[in-house]
């Protein structure tokens, strides 16, 4: 009796495995054609990275790249997400789908091959920020000081990647130390306070603090390296990147980007601008 009760509850059991594998559902098609259902963007961003992407004292989310972001999302009837990142894991946010693109002043030059690029929109250059009171005029007045710069940064790639570019390593061989710190808003602090002698960073965020803290801190003339931002999609993704491309030529053809990059003149994102002028 018990071999016959056994033989019927593996059969029974058979069963159901078998009908739980045929009811199972297939996993939702990411990075595919979704632009015609598509009706949420995800951008991630930097939160404390100005005048491209930080918050203000009202405590929103606002900046010039996610001003373009909510123009694009405008004007394709999505609802523009804010995803502020911790920029160290940038690359699993984009690649996990948490978010649909990098958009927050992101230098495409040197990494064509890691993600699906839009078009350069803006030209930026790496420089050093330096307090107003410092001895330190020129890049070779750097030795033997304490440099700082943002974790995961193209500052600093700039500094420390190995392939043709052995002058840059040998500026940073020459400091004394090159430290690294999640944001710049705490690289600022950091060089006010006198726990660093200078600061490697993109020339709009140096802008941005120069026209808030003229008094503290001026810059170097001479730049670490020149690049180009774009926005950055996960590589292969190229349905989105072109719609979203698409928009943006839109509202440089109508004029909306120039008028957007014209309330950062202060900053002189209106100048950087490169998109249309390739």
């Amino acid at each position: 009796m018990k071999k016959y009760l056994a033989l019927f509850l593996t059969m029974v059991m058979s069963v159901g495995v078998l009908a739980g594998c045929g009811g199972k559902e297939e996993p939702a098609a990411t990075d595919g054609a979704d632009t015609a259902e598509r009706t949420t963007f995800t951008v991630g961003f930097d939160a404390e990275y100005p005048p491209y992407g930080y918050k203000n004292d009202a405590g929103e989310y606002v900046g010039f790249d996610l001003d373009l972001a909510q123009e694009v999302c405008d004007r394709n009837g999505w609802e523009l997400v804010k995803q502020p990142l911790d920029w160290g894991s940038k690359d699993m946010e984009l690649n996990g789908g948490t978010v649909d693109c990098l958009w927050n002043g992101f230098t495409m030059t040197g990494r064509e091959d890691k993600y699906t690029f839009s078009k350069p929109y803006v030209d930026n250059s790496i420089v050093f920020v330096v307090r107003q009171d410092s001895d330190i005029q020129t890049k070779a007045d750097l030795a033997g000081k304490t440099v700082i710069t943002q974790a995961g940064s193209s500052a600093l790639a700039a500094l420390t990647d190995t392939e043709d570019n052995e002058e840059n390593l040998a500026l940073t061989a020459s400091f004394a130390s090159l430290e690294q710190t999640p944001d710049y808003n705490s690289a600022f602090m950091s060089l006010e306070t006198g726990a660093v002698d200078a600061i490697a960073v993109d020339i709009g965020v140096a802008q941005y603090q120069l026209s808030n803290h003229g008094d503290k801190f001026r810059q170097l003339e001479e730049p670490l390296s020149t690049e180009q931002y774009a926005i950055a999609f996960k590589l292969g993704n190229e349905e989105l990147r072109d719609q979203v491309q698409a928009t943006l030529d839109e509202m440089l053809a109508d004029g909306t980007f120039d008028k957007i990059a014209a309330n950062y003149a202060d900053y002189n994102l209106d100048q950087m601008v490169c998109l249309g002028k390739e």
